[in-house]
């Protein structure tokens, strides 16, 4: 197989399983976690000098960042199962979903609020962080709410990488114990019940 992926067990590594599952593709994965060790061998830190997951090996390019791997991807191995934006504008506004579920739903506020609950033996307790991470959240979920009142998927042309994006912070976010709001719930419900979720969760999760 050309196509290898790196890392199992997190929200982030469920991205590139899940996109690799949709497009009906072969892959291996190395199910290695974080915190564990296993980013720091002297074999991963040779392909990743970040000693990140996941990161992923296609032939001789080697790629880091849950994001940039799916949208390669998808571009790479094109399905009509996921289609592309045909135009700049919907790539334009597909870019912008997935910064911002990335930028301020994964980074500014699950995995801070992680660093102070799940972490707090290497970055410390601090029950003000996570209250103001959930309080932040709690306010991006308002903004996904309303816009998912007239679409089934975050883009009109259909399921996509910016659906990727969005449900693994779901995800996160109920293991989180947050209730999200019932039209963002409606949707969680449909897209967890897609059969390549499904399979990518028990790898990803196993």
């Amino acid at each position: 197989m050309n196509l290898k992926l790196w890392g199992a067990g997190t929200a982030r590594t469920l991205r590139p399983i899940w996109m690799a599952e949709e497009l009906g593709l072969d892959y291996k994965l190395f199910p290695i976690g974080p915190r564990t060790g296993e980013t720091r061998t002297e074999e991963f830190s040779l392909l990743n000098p970040k000693q990140k997951i996941p990161l992923m090996e296609d032939g001789d390019f080697v790629l880091s960042e849950s994001l940039s791997i799916c949208r390669y991807l998808q571009n790479k191995y094109p399905s009509d199962s996921m289609p592309l934006p045909s135009t700049k504008e919907e790539r334009a506004k597909e870019d912008e979903w997935c910064n911002y579920i990335y930028g301020e739903m994964d980074e500014t506020a699950l995995y801070v609020m992680r660093r102070h609950y799940d972490l707090t033996e290497i970055y410390g307790e601090s029950p003000i962080v996570v209250k103001a991470c959930r309080e932040y959240l709690d306010k991006h979920l308002k903004v996904v709410d309303k816009h998912l009142e007239d679409n089934e998927t975050i883009m009109e042309m259909g399921f996509g990488v910016a659906d990727i994006m969005l449900v693994s912070c779901l995800d996160w976010a109920k293991f989180y114990k947050f209730d999200l709001p019932k039209i963002t719930m409606d949707y969680h419900n449909r897209m967890v019940n897609r059969s390549d979720y499904l399979k990518a969760r028990d790898i990803n999760y196993a």
